[in-house]
């Protein structure tokens, strides 16, 4: 498709409507063009087209960009906010429509027995600043949702849940078969309730009788302080919905700490490098380096006699411990001892003294006129 529709033109709805109605023409529209139930040659491509209008328009801040800009980026999008709904891979909502049609790779036939929600997992990247003092993170993520309209029960007002007539509640079905080694036995989900073991005689239109629908969802995660590459998060109930009320899965967080481009993380501990010139090394100093938090100064006071790669560590600096009551780590600072690369000559006179009262027979180097000079009185003698 060469030009993007109108989202609400893609999803037949007014610029007004509300977010239920356009969750209900969305789902419709879904059920029609779905790759797994559609035999259009372009059915995958137009369930993409539904699902990016579905994606904006259900998120308030990106409908309210695409209004008023004509794209969902644009202000107001700030770096608490994480959207995890990738239409074009990942457990995106094409793997959560295959699951609401059936859970198989074709998306027919499969078992509707009243089973509790998966879990679901994402990974989530910080900064080393937001792991340091903790954070709020606003994920938009896709998943199988309660229904809205009957609350899960997969009933619509009025209808009743039934034992199933065919199977009387048991699920499945058995058959007969004769063959030449005598009659052959066999057990098989039963076709009417599909293998739930109840039928109801109404189902909910949003839901088809699942009690769960494919649903953008939206939640805040609370990033505690002091989080390491690798913790994981449980969200309770949010993952996968159960069918027809059954229990819900998990929200499992895996948050991951990027990596900073001043500091080095081991543990609780945090490594920077120092720069010290090479006389405030030899005579001792303080150096003030800015630290993990915010507006936060440490000092670092250097020995004199320091030399490059030595390392000088303040305590209660590095990252705050995860459930340590204010404790933290260590600040270590690897200095980096740095030599002058120009000098005045009185700082070179003097540093010239200095090294011959240390032992040392510096060959001062030549200026290009000493060098010239050099010459001529050589020619001349």
């Amino acid at each position: 498709m060469a030009d993007k529709r109108d989202y609400y033109e893609v999803l037949g709805v007014d610029r007004d409507a509300d977010q239920r109605t356009i969750k209900r023409a969305f789902l419709k529209k879904a059920r029609e063009v779905h790759p797994d139930v559609s035999d259009d040659p372009n059915a995958e491509e137009k369930f993409k087209e539904v699902n990016e209008a579905y994606s904006v328009l259900s998120d308030e801040q990106k409908r309210a960009n695409y209004d008023r800009f004509g794209s969902a980026d644009g202000p107001g999008m700030g770096s608490g906010y994480v959207d995890f709904s990738d239409i074009f891979g990942g457990m995106g909502m094409d793997d959560i429509f295959s699951s609401f049609f059936g859970g198989g790779p074709s998306g027919r036939g499969g078992s509707a027995r009243r089973t509790h929600g998966r879990d679901m997992a994402i990974t989530l990247t910080v900064t080393l600043e937001e792991a340091a003092r903790g954070c709020t993170k606003t994920i938009s993520y896709d998943r199988l949702a309660t229904c809205e309209d009957c609350h899960g029960t997969g009933a619509a007002d009025g209808a009743q849940e039934k034992q199933c007539p065919r199977c009387h509640g048991t699920g499945f079905v058995t058959t007969v078969q004769r063959s030449i080694f005598g009659q052959v036995q066999s057990s098989s989900p039963c076709p009417e309730c599909h293998g739930d073991g109840t039928v109801i005689d109404h189902p909910c239109e949003m839901c088809d009788g699942q009690g769960r629908t494919p649903t953008h969802e939206k939640i805040d995660i609370e990033v505690p302080a002091g989080i390491a590459s690798g913790r994981q998060l449980r969200v309770r109930g949010y993952g996968e919905a159960g069918f027809r009320g059954a229990a819900a899965g998990d929200l499992i967080v895996t948050v991951q700490v990027a990596e900073h481009e001043r500091f080095q993380r081991s543990g609780d501990d945090l490594y920077c490098m120092v720069e010290v010139p090479m006389a405030s090394a030899a005579l001792g100093c303080t150096v003030e380096v800015e630290g993990i938090l915010d507006g936060e100064r440490i000092e670092v006071a250097v020995p004199a006699g320091t030399q490059y790669g030595d390392t000088v560590t303040v305590e209660n600096r590095g990252m705050p411990r995860a459930g340590g009551g204010g404790s933290r780590g260590r600040l270590v600072a690897r200095i980096a001892v740095t030599v002058p690369r120009k000098m005045s000559p009185a700082a070179r006179e003097a540093l010239e003294r200095f090294a011959r009262e240390m032992g040392e027979n510096p060959t001062p180097k030549k200026s290009v006129g000493d060098r010239i000079r050099d010459a001529i009185d050589d020619i001349l003698e």
